[in-house]
């Protein structure tokens, strides 16, 4: 068992060749992904908020006619349940900062809330039930600051609106009234419920995905340099502790400097992409293909003594020399492998590393498309 110094991270040991450079994102594209991306919660207010006054609106209503209201009030209660939703997603699509605005949006729900419960004079239940819902509402969007700002707005309004009307108030609640509550207590959570679960599972499944892209290279959709390191560090740990040999083929593409030089770097990326189709059918259920940059690939057999390391070596070499590329008849391509095996004097990845690339060097100095062995 060898004890280890304290490990920087592993750098490559030899200066990256250089491969195809990816196009420039167009602006326009750009600004337009983006601009979606900031609509995307407006949308989902949206849905929200037409649900949620139209559902406010039946409690209200009840009282309403109960207490003989003005047709004005009967007015302003359809606009509010169904212009309302629609002229705020006008608003926040239209705005330079749809977000932003939608945050306006949320407060003025607040207020018009807080204006509604002065109107039904304070009748208890659709009270309990609004602001209920309106204080879950700013909590799932914006947190404890939307909420409190909300809050404060929904109190000064209530106060403003109850003393226009002579602070009138009527508590109780009637049957009638409470049934016309139970869509809003019931049907409105179970929705908002429904939107929670399902946001939730978009945050996941777009964890899983930033979670792959930073440990896998884009130009071969194989496990970049960082997950390489990664996955040699605990090759070589378990081979101090436990004896598990394992094997790093280090692969180099020959001449592919040339290859982009002659055919171009757009022909150059298929040529890795196929490369990297060969390390993957090459390895097995745990081993490790990589690039690890340019035209540098690698592979980590684990476990693996020499005997297999070699096989798959020299499957690899003829794989990658047997390629051919349509409307290409003339490109051919070949690679050079160093294998390197764990051994008892290698003290930190960076040793097994050298190891491989030393006999990477060898490979290519006895006339490259062949295998050499450390």
């Amino acid at each position: 068992m060898h004890a280890r110094p304290h490990e920087a991270p592993l750098q490559s040991l030899r200066t990256d060749r250089p491969g195809g450079s990816p196009p420039m994102p167009d602006r326009d594209d750009h600004h337009d992904r983006a601009r979606l991306a900031a609509l995307l919660f407006p949308s989902r207010i949206l849905r929200m908020r037409m649900l949620g006054a139209a559902l406010c609106a039946l409690p209200i209503a009840s009282v309403l006619a109960e207490r003989g209201a003005p047709a004005w009030l009967w007015a302003a209660l359809a606009v509010n349940a169904l212009v309302w939703p629609q002229v705020a997603w006008m608003l926040s699509r239209r705005a330079r900062d749809p977000v932003a605005t939608e945050y306006r949006n949320l407060l003025v729900d607040a207020v018009a809330g807080g204006l509604w419960v002065a109107a039904i004079a304070l009748s208890l239940l659709p009270t309990t039930v609004m602001a209920t819902v309106l204080a879950s509402d700013r909590l799932a969007a914006g947190g404890w600051r939307l909420f409190r700002r909300a809050a404060a707005l929904f109190v000064l309004a209530f106060a403003a609106g109850w003393a226009l009307a002579g602070f009138p108030f009527a508590p109780s609640t009637s049957t009638r009234t409470l049934l016309a509550c139970l869509p809003l207590m019931f049907g409105y959570h179970i929705a908002l419920s429904l939107v929670t679960y399902r946001l939730g599972r978009t945050i996941a499944r777009q964890n899983r995905e930033l979670e792959r892209s930073s440990r896998t290279d884009s130009g071969s959709d194989l496990p970049n340099r960082r997950h390489f390191d990664i996955r040699v560090r605990d090759a070589l740990s378990r081979f101090d502790h436990n004896g598990d040999p394992a094997t790093l083929l280090m692969i180099d593409i020959d001449a592919f400097k040339s290859i982009n030089d002659h055919y171009g770097h757009g022909v150059g990326d298929l040529v890795l992409r196929r490369v990297a189709d060969v390390l993957r059918t090459a390895a097995g259920a745990t081993d490790t293909p990589a690039r690890i940059g340019g035209d540098e690939f690698a592979i980590l057999l684990a476990p693996a003594g020499p005997a297999r390391a070699c096989a798959v070596a020299e499957y690899v070499r003829a794989g990658i020399a047997a390629l051919s590329f349509d409307g290409h008849p003339t490109l051919a391509c070949t690679a050079s492998i160093g294998v390197s095996t764990t051994r008892p004097e290698f003290v930190s990845p960076a040793d097994w590393l050298r190891d491989a690339d030393g006999a990477l060097y060898r490979a290519k100095a006895a006339g490259r498309n062949c295998v050499a062995v450390a």
